[in-house]
């Protein structure tokens, strides 16, 4: 592969593998939702302590409510969050690692588990930060999956092995195309018409962000004809 991206995720093992086989192309960046679920769970066993956490990280989550209400882009989610949001994100840091010196939870306790899952990512819990296109979650890309996970035992044998990966790539098309109001079908059906007379430098004009601006770049000149 020779593209660079990143993958937000939870601390699976598979995406570290992946990442490592692809070094300088794929970067990971944590997933707060995970992360802020193992101290849900923890709270009944640590309430002051998880709930301390817990208070930080809805600190965090509305740090972003407000930039999804002023439609912040990504320079200025990266601004806001280097003002804001770091310091908590340090806090939390803090104290994590001040609750697991202290030794007060076995490993295999719940408030234990949620602290070792957060201190063990928290490199790539704080991703996010230092970048305006990534988001504080993957909850977006979930539940936009969902529906895939949910029939995959059905499809389990379908296709032969390769079908899983580009399966995945049809996927991520579809949903971007999704997610920024255009119809897949008329994506796909014009771009796959160009793919073939496509070069390697003009190639990135044919991405879901990239062709619809030129769709609405075309259409704004038509009306202005």
């Amino acid at each position: 592969m020779d593209f660079t991206g990143t993958i937000q995720c939870d601390a699976y093992g598979a995406y570290g593998s992946f990442a490592r086989e692809h070094t300088g192309s794929i970067a990971l960046a944590g997933c707060w939702a995970h992360a802020r679920r193992k101290f849900y769970e923890a709270k009944e066993q640590a309430h002051r302590q998880a709930g301390f956490i817990l208070r930080q990280i809805g600190h965090l989550y509305r740090v972003e409510a407000q930039l999804r209400d002023t439609k912040a882009g990504p320079v200025l989610r990266e601004a806001v969050r280097s003002a804001q949001s770091v310091r908590i994100y340090r806090r939390i840091e803090a104290t994590l690692a001040h609750l697991k010196k202290e030794g007060r939870y076995l490993p295999r306790s719940s408030m234990g588990k949620a602290i070792d899952y957060a201190l063990a990512n928290f490199p790539l819990l704080g991703v996010y930060l230092g970048d305006g296109r990534v988001e504080i979650d993957n909850n977006l890309v979930e539940n936009s999956i969902r529906p895939t996970a949910i029939g995959k035992k059905n499809w389990l044998f379908f296709g032969d092995a390769e079908a899983g990966q580009r399966s995945a790539i049809l996927y991520t098309i579809i949903e971007s195309c999704r997610r920024r109001g255009i119809n897949p079908q008329d994506y796909l059906r014009d771009v796959l018409t160009r793919l073939p007379h496509a070069t390697n430098w003009n190639v990135g004009d044919l991405t879901p962000e990239n062709w619809a601006k030129s769709q609405k770049g075309q259409l704004t000149a038509a009306l202005a004809a």
